[in-house]
């Protein structure tokens, strides 16, 4: 039957409604909701997203490269290129040991906000990141980053009146951030007394060369640890956005992401941080290979118990930094420069404030240039 009324009129053309676009009260209107929009739209920006992420796990391979190899490399049980290559082989391997991680930073620290502003979001907390990533590796200064990544996400959120999770960020990232250090301080310490007593009746050159070889494996060690923690936070905020995206509806890490994750972390591992490796070899303490595989079995130690045990996004430049400290600690108090370690200190108290207001401010800018 037709329609006898304007108002049965508009009643039935109300009552159609097309699955892509969503419908107003009246027209003219603004849109009510950010999604679906434009689809062609949304996959350029998660595709953008995804480039950038790599881009950001890029830096950190370059820029944590120092992490697993900077104590063998000072102490001459590695060369430099051969420990590069090393590192850059066991970090792609470590990718793939776990996404424990990658949940966390994906689902635990902020609430997946909707739509093209949720893309936004996550592009500017990869923009902080990224930022706050090169300054540090200009200035030499091994800050972490795990922490300039969720100080971006947290910033961003912030800044696009968005949800936090304030426990999440407390339980998996304030508290880890604290006690690591202090944990892989003191254990370091610990094992480089137990270790001085296993040999202090060792013939002093040949316990140096046994340990030499011994830091071949701890580097490897602690390589491994380094994918397994820092390739899963860029795994979480590519499913974030695939997420937000509607491309996926949980937080299981894809089998693609895991790989261009891995290989982008692994290449920009090798492409190394000199400037960094300095830093953390030479200008904290001058290690030698005891003390050098006393840091590496430690920080490993922490890698691995924080990701599988904690699902934790731990700091892997704290971790070896304090374990470096510790073990130093054993030979004389003097002999850490403790001017140094005090402004990397400084770097990582920065780290979230400073990646979180660089995220904020591109999240403000890019609002505003879109709009």
């Amino acid at each position: 039957m037709l329609p006898s009324t304007r108002v049965e009129m508009f009643n039935l053309l109300d009552g159609y409604r097309s699955p892509r676009v969503p419908q107003c009260s009246m027209f003219p209107c603004r849109l009510h909701r950010p999604l679906p929009g434009d689809p062609d739209v949304e996959l350029a920006a998660i595709i953008t997203i995804v480039a950038v992420a790599l881009a950001f796990d890029y830096t950190n391979g370059f820029h944590d490269a120092a992490n697993a190899i900077a104590t063998s490399v000072s102490t001459r049980a590695l060369t430099p290129r051969t420990a590069l290559v090393m590192a850059a082989l066991f970090n792609l391997v470590g990718a793939f040991l776990g996404t424990k991680v990658a949940t966390t930073v994906g689902s635990g620290i902020i609430d997946p906000p909707a739509g093209t502003q949720g893309l936004l979001v996550v592009f500017a907390a990869l923009v902080g990141a990224i930022i706050w990533n090169l300054v540090t590796w200009y200035f030499g200064m091994p800050s972490s980053s795990s922490h300039a990544l969720i100080g971006g996400l947290v910033g961003a959120a912030l800044a696009a009146s968005e949800t936090v999770q304030w426990n999440g960020v407390l339980d998996k990232v304030i508290i880890p951030m604290v006690v690591s250090p202090i944990v892989g301080f003191a254990l370091a310490g610990l094992l480089m007394y137990g270790l001085l007593w296993a040999f202090r009746r060792a013939n002093q050159h040949k316990a140096m060369r046994g340990f030499r070889r011994a830091q071949i494996v701890s580097a490897a060690a602690m390589a491994l640890g380094h994918g397994l923690q820092d390739a899963q936070k860029t795994m979480g905020v590519i499913v974030l956005a695939l997420v937000i995206g509607g491309y996926q509806t949980g937080f299981d890490v894809p089998w693609w992401v895991i790989l261009l994750a891995a290989g982008a972390l692994s290449a920009g591992t090798y492409a190394g941080g000199w400037r960094i490796m300095r830093t953390l070899g030479r200008r904290i303490i001058d290690l030698d290979p005891p003390r050098g595989f006393a840091a590496e079995v430690t920080a490993a130690g922490v890698l691995y118990t924080t990701a599988f045990v904690f699902a934790a996004p731990i700091s892997t430049t704290q971790t070896i930094t304090s374990s470096v400290l510790g073990a130093g600690a054993t030979k004389r108090r003097s002999a850490v420069r403790w001017g140094v370690a005090g402004n990397i200190l400084v770097a990582w108290i920065l780290t979230l404030p400073m990646a979180g207001c660089v995220a904020a401010a591109a999240y403000l800018t890019l609002s505003v240039i879109l709009t």
